[in-house]
This record gives C-alpha cells, sequence and structure tokens, in this order.
C-alpha cells in the first residue's frame, strides 16, 4: 500500500497490515527518528546465529543464504520508531480511504471479478463486498502493494531495535514462501513491516490461512486476484464471521440517551429497541442482527452505529475500529452501487469535513506551485505535506496554524491558486459529480490520470510516469534525466 505506518499494538499473530491505518490509533507524537548507523558486522552475526536457531529449523540451507540479505536496512528501524506528528481525526481517515474513486472502483471490481465472488462466497459463507471492502482499504483493489523489499526489512528487524522474536518468526515464514514455491522472490515485497500481497498478510497469516483457489498449485496473493480474496474469505471465516449477518448499522440515538463507546458491550437487539433506537434515517432497527455493540468514533455528538460480529472480524484483521469502519462503510457503498454519497447519515461534529484523495491531490499541486517542497503528488498527506500546510497557514495568518488538510484548507489554497496563476490552476475537484470511468479493470495503467494537464502546465517542474504507473514531479533543474 502506498507506504504506511502500522501501530505497534496491531503486532499479533493474525495480522499486521501495513499503513496510514494506524493513524486512527491515538498515539504520542513524536517527530521521525534518523535512520540509525547499523553495524554490518552485528547484522551478519545475527543471521548467522538465526540460521541455527529453532525458528529456522525449516528453512533449508539453500533459501536462507540465497536470500540472506547483504547489507541492513536502517529505514525500517526508523519506521518501527516512528509515531506521526499529526493525528488523524476519524472524519479525515474515512474520507481518504472511503471516497467516490474508491467506491467506483470497488464497483467495478464487483462486476469484474463476480463469477469469482459468488464461488468464494460459496465456499467461504463470506459476503462478496465485505471481501472487497477488506481489498479495497488494504491495497486499493491491488494497485499499491508496498515497495520494501521483505526479506531485507524482516531481517532487519530481526536483529535489532524491538520485538526481535517476533520479526525473527515472520523473517523465517517469508523465507518458507519461497521455499514452497507460492511466491516468486521477487514478488516478496511490501510493508516495512513485512504485510504483503493484495490483501497484506503478514508471513505467519500466510502459512495459516492463505489458501490456492484459481487451482495453480500455488498460493500467490500477489498476482493471483482469485487467491487474494478466497484467502481473505477464509481469514474472515476463521475469525467467527457469520454468514447472513450484516457487519452492523449507522444507528440514530434516542434523546437524552448516554452510553460509553464498547463494541464489546454486546447487548440484544430487542434491548436497543426497548431503548428507543432506530436506523440514522428514522425506520426501526432490523431483524438480521443477533446483538450488537455501540460504538461512537467521534463522540456523543457525531454518528453511531451498532456493530455485530462481524465488524470485530473486520477489526481483527487491523486492530483499530476506524478501519474496520472503514472496511463496512466501503463495503455498504459497494453493495448499493452509489458513489454519489460517500458520508455517513449523521454529519461529523466538525465545520470543516475531511478530503478525498483527489483533493488532496489537489492540495499538494497547489503548495508545489507555491514554492513548497513536498515531494510527489500521491495523495497522501503525510508529515511533508502537513508541515507545508503548516507555514501556509502561518503566511496566510490563519490560526491555529494546524497543518490540517480540511475542507477549508482545500478551497483557501485552490482559491489563491486560481487567482495567482489567472486560470492556469483547473476548478477544485468536486467528487460528487465527477463522471463516472468507463468500466475497466483498476490497475495503475489505465487509471485516468486527472493530474496530467495540471502538471504539464506549471513552470519549474517535469512530469515523469514510474515504472508502476504512479506520477513523480522532478524539478527541472534539479539535474534528473
Amino acid at each position: 500500500m502506498t507506504l504506511k505506518n502500522i501501530a505497534i499494538t496491531s503486532f499479533k499473530k493474525p495480522l499486521a497490515s501495513a499503513v496510514g491505518l494506524a493513524l486512527s490509533i491515538s498515539m504520542a507524537h513524536a517527530a521521525r527518528p534518523p535512520a540509525p548507523d547499523l553495524s554490518n558486522a552485528e547484522f551478519q552475526q545475527c543471521l548467522n546465529g538465526l540460521k541455527n536457531s529453532s525458528k529456522f529449523s525449516g528453512v533449508d540451507s539453500y533459501t536462507f543464504n540465497n536470500y540472506r540479505p547483504s547489507q541492513p536496512d536502517p529505514s525500517v528501524i526508523s519506521s518501527l520508531n516512528y509515531q506521526p506528528e499529526f493525528q488523524k481525526d476519524v472524519w479525515d481517515y474515512l474520507a481518504s480511504l472511503v471516497d467516490k474513486e474508491r467506491v467506483e472502483d470497488g464497483i467495478r471490481a464487483k462486476h469484474q471479478w463476480a463469477d469469482t465472488l459468488r464461488q468464494i462466497e460459496a465456499r467461504y459463507g463470506v459476503k462478496a463486498e465485505h471481501v472487497l471492502g477488506v481489498w479495497g482499504v488494504e491495497s486499493n483493489f491491488g494497485q499499491t502493494l508496498g515497495k520494501k523489499p521483505l526479506f531485507e526489512s524482516l531481517a532487519t528487524l530481526s536483529c535489532f531495535d524491538r520485538r526481535q522474536s517476533y520479526f525473527q518468526g515472520e523473517f523465517a515464514n517469508a523465507l518458507k514462501i519461497v521455499q514452497q514455491g507460492d511466491i516468486a522472490p521477487s514478488d516478496m515485497t511490501g510493508s516495512w513491516a513485512g504485510a504483503f500481497g493484495q490483501t497484506q498478510f503478514m508471513p505467519s497469516t500466510f502459512l495459516e490461512l492463505a489458501v490456492d483457489f484459481d487451482g495453480d498449485g500455488r498460493r500467490d496473493l500477489v498476482n493471483s486476484v482469485p487467491d487474494a480474496l478466497a484467502s481473505t474469505a477464509n481469514f474472515l471465516d476463521k475469525r467467527g464471521y457469520r454468514t447472513g449477518e450484516p457487519w452492523g448499522y449507522e444507528v440514530k440515538k434516542p434523546s437524552g440517551f448516554w452510553a460509553a463507546s464498547n463494541r464489546k458491550d454486546k447487548k440484544s437487539m430487542s434491548y436497543w429497541r426497548s431503548k428507543g433506537f432506530t436506523l440514522a434515517d428514522g425506520r426501526p432497527l432490523p431483524y438480521d442482527l443477533d446483538q450488537a455493540g455501540l460504538i461512537m468514533p467521534a463522540g456523543d455528538n457525531g454518528p453511531a452505529f451498532l456493530v455485530g460480529k462481524n465488524f470485530d472480524t473486520f477489526y481483527s484483521y487491523n486492530a483499530s475500529e476506524n478501519y474496520a469502519l472503514a472496511i463496512a462503510h466501503l463495503s455498504d457503498l459497494i453493495t448499493r452501487e452509489d458513489s454519489s454519497k460517500t458520508d455517513f447519515i449523521t454529519a461529523w461534529p466538525t465545520d470543516d469535513p475531511g478530503i478525498s484523495r483527489q483533493q488532496a491531490k489537489d492540495i499538494q499541486q497547489a503548495l508545489l506551485n507555491a514554492g513548497y517542497d513536498i515531494g510527489e503528488v500521491d495523495g497522501i498527506i503525510g508529515d511533508n505535506t502537513r508541515k507545508a500546510i503548516q507555514q501556509y497557514q502561518t503566511s496566510r495568518g490563519v490560526f491555529p496554524a494546524d497543518g490540517r488538510a480540511g475542507q477549508k484548507f482545500y478551497q483557501l489554497i485552490i482559491q489563491n491558486g486560481q487567482s495567482q496563476q489567472s486560470g492556469q490552476y483547473r476548478q477544485p475537484s468536486n467528487d460528487f459529480n465527477r463522471p463516472v470511468p468507463q468500466y475497466q479493470a483498476p490497475t495503475p495503467a489505465t487509471r485516468p490520470d486527472n493530474m496530467a494537464r495540471l502538471i504539464e502546465s506549471q513552470q519549474g517542474y517535469r512530469r515523469v510516469t514510474n515504472a508502476d504507473g504512479t506520477i513523480s514531479l522532478v524539478r527541472i533543474d534539479d539535474g534528473a534525466q
């Protein structure tokens, strides 16, 4: 996935899936630490010890020696100890993960893989749209898989800093996957912490739950969509998924009702009905859910949800309720095949809602136009972009200069960019009116390049299309060829 960070609390045997998902978990804020100076001699000595340890007893000498890294990767230690400087509110988190573009991609994927999804649902009992929800959140339907070499990352984490025992097991399991012939060594890339494939399994989860669904004799979660989707369904099934039950509902709390947000405190639906709960649109609560717990991600004044066991299985994929809610919400919109409105019925308690990924790209491009060196235009609001936003806010007298990319900042910088460039900058994105692209498989090579004309129009930068189909901006005067 576009490389993200994993919350340390999500390191558990079932799955540690990659990136930005951890931003929903409250964390103390600290700057990214510099990459440490790691001793290669110490690294090689550590690997010599691992080779003969019990955890690597199932790895033959050829495999270990052939894929043994020659150098450690200090950057993964920085990532291990990194805590974001900026905390992401739930409405920002959901807006970036469940936007019009991702819903439309999910609808296309639903039709493209309809036969496979029907077979998966018949075998594992997991609703097709719930599988699609995981696929969309984890890797943007296979478009963002992560590029870190797994052997190098996991070997480094096995020998330095914290949680070495955990990563040693994952390193051994990654080698076993290649040894068994399931995945080509060149395809063993992913997040810095080792999650890989279209639905981001850790190696231990792969060995436990990955399946060969396309019948080619290999469990290939990188190149085989059927294998990846079926493995996800198998994961959810093994974590207690209940066939035929919804994940839950957005609900309306009765006036004066108070309760803590606690999905584990599940009660019967008759209890919630007796307290006056209805669906968010006022209709009575359905009867297709056995028990449910109440969650209020933004507190008492925001959207409320009654969530059942299937929501818990989403949570088991990555230990974050906001993450599970993103899967749930995306799956509902794909089910309805409606991308016209991606918000919940109850508004978030803010006057400055979150932005879509296209709007994030617009903001990044506008910052580049204004002279801020934030890196590539990728739609991911990371620390560099947030710092640039803070500086821009300060220069415009905006208080507080919080570095947040919300709708207010979007309107501010886009309008300023339009007035300064006399019409060169295109109109602000309106995700609700964006034309639906012609049906096609969602791959980097076929995705519409919404930024092409804009990038090419700017002075001082040139557009470079990378090998994976992403777009980077390169300064004309930086000496790059």
